[in-house]
C-alpha cells in the first residue's frame, strides 16, 4: 500500500500534459499521409494489408493480455502503431497472412512477453518484419511492384512491367543503367518507385515528420544524425548521397522508428550516438552487405546497445565532479 501512495524520485520534476494515447494517436496521424500515398500508388491491396496488419496487432495484444490476466491496453493505441508500421515495412503485394503473423510475433513475443509497452528492448514492428523475412524470405522480400503511374523505363534496362526490384536493389546490381541519379530524385521524392508501402513517398513521410516535430513528440536529433551519417559515408565511397537518403526506408526509419521512446536513448548525447550508430550500420550494409537495404537491422542492432549507450552518456548529477586518478 505504501508503494502505491508514495513515489520518491530525484528533482527537478517536469510535468507535461502528454500521455501515451495522445503520443500514439499523433504517430498514427503522422503516418496517414504515407498510408494514403501507399493506397494511391499501389491500390487496394495496400489498404487491405494495412487494415489486416493493424487488426492482427490489436487482436494479439487483447488476446494475450486476457490470457495472462493483465490489464488490456489496446486503448493506448500502441498496438495500432505497431500494426501500421509492420504494414509499412513490407512489400505491397505480400500475402496478407504475412503481416498478420508478423503482427502477432511483434506484439506477442517482442512486446507482451517482455512485460508490455515500456519494457520491450527491441522495436516490435521491426522485429515483426525481421521475423517475416526470416520465416518467409521469398514472400517478404519480393512482391515489389512499380506504382501504376511510374515510368519504370528510366530506372532499369529490361524491367518487368509488374514485379521488380527496389531502387536500392537495382543500384546494388548495377541495373540502374546510364541514367543519372539526379533524374531519379523526383520519382523517389514523390513515391513513383518500387518499395515497401511506407518507404516510397519521401514527401508523405516528411509531412508526417513535420507534424511530429510540431507536436514536439520527437526531436530532430536522432533523424538528423542518422540521415547525415548515411549521406556522408555513402558520398565518401563515391555514391550519390541524396539517392541513398530518398531510397529505401531511411526516412521512415529515421523519423518513425529510431525515435521510439522505449527503444532509444534517454538523453541528447546518447541520442546522437544512437543516430550515428544507425547511420554507420545502414551505410555499411548498403555498401558492403548482402542486403541492399539496412535500416531495419541497423535500428535493431542499435536497440540492443541502448542500455550501454544510456550508461555511457548518463549526465553528471548537479555538483558531481569527475573522479581524479
Amino acid at each position: 500500500m505504501a508503494d502505491s501512495m508514495l513515489i520518491v524520485s530525484p528533482a527537478p520534476h517536469i510535468r507535461a500534459g502528454l500521455d501515451t494515447p495522445t503520443i500514439m494517436r499523433d504517430v498514427v496521424i503522422a503516418l496517414l499521409p504515407a498510408s494514403v500515398a501507399a493506397v494511391h500508388y499501389f491500390g487496394w491491396q495496400a489498404a487491405l494489408s494495412i487494415v489486416c496488419s493493424i487488426a492482427a496487432a490489436v487482436a494479439a495484444e487483447f488476446i494475450l493480455e486476457k490470457l495472462t490476466h493483465r490489464t488490456v491496453t489496446i486503448g493506448d493505441w500502441s498496438a495500432v502503431v505497431t500494426g501500421l508500421l509492420i504494414a509499412m515495412v513490407l512489400p505491397p503485394h505480400v500475402p496478407v497472412w504475412v503481416p498478420i503473423l508478423a503482427g502477432f510475433f511483434g506484439i506477442g513475443v517482442v512486446k507482451v512477453l517482455f512485460g508490455g509497452l515500456g519494457y520491450n528492448l527491441f522495436n516490435p514492428a521491426l522485429m515483426g518484419r525481421a521475423f517475416a523475412v526470416a520465416a518467409w524470405s521469398a514472400m517478404a522480400t519480393t512482391g515489389y511492384v512499380w506504382p501504376a503511374s511510374a515510368n519504370g523505363a528510366i530506372w532499369a534496362r529490361g524491367f518487368d512491367a509488374m514485379s521488380t526490384a527496389t531502387p536500392l536493389t537495382l543500384l546494388k546490381m548495377g541495373e540502374i543503367g546510364a541514367t543519372s541519379a539526379s533524374k531519379l530524385y523526383l520519382p523517389l521524392f514523390m513515391g513513383n518507385a518500387a518499395g515497401s508501402l511506407g518507404e516510397t513517398s519521401a514527401l508523405a513521410l516528411l509531412i508526417g515528420a513535420v507534424y511530429l516535430l510540431w507536436r514536439e513528440e520527437i526531436s530532430l536529433r536522432i533523424p538528423m544524425f542518422y540521415i547525415a551519417t548515411v549521406a556522408v559515408i555513402t558520398s565518401l565511397y563515391g555514391q550519390d548521397p541524396l539517392f541513398h537518403v530518398l531510397s529505401g526506408g531511411l526516412i521512415l526509419g529515421a523519423f518513425f522508428m529510431a525515435t521510439d521512446y522505449v527503444t532509444s536513448p534517454l538523453n541528447p548525447k546518447g541520442q546522437a550516438i544512437f543516430g550515428i550508430g544507425c547511420g554507420v550500420l545502414t551505410a555499411l550494409i548498403r555498401l558492403f552487405g548482402g542486403y541492399p537495404e539496412g535500416v531495419a537491422y541497423s535500428i535493431l542492432i542499435m536497440n540492443a546497445a541502448v542500455p550501454l549507450i544510456d550508461r555511457f552518456a548518463r549526465p553528471r548529477r548537479f555538483g558531481e565532479v569527475k573522479a581524479r586518478a
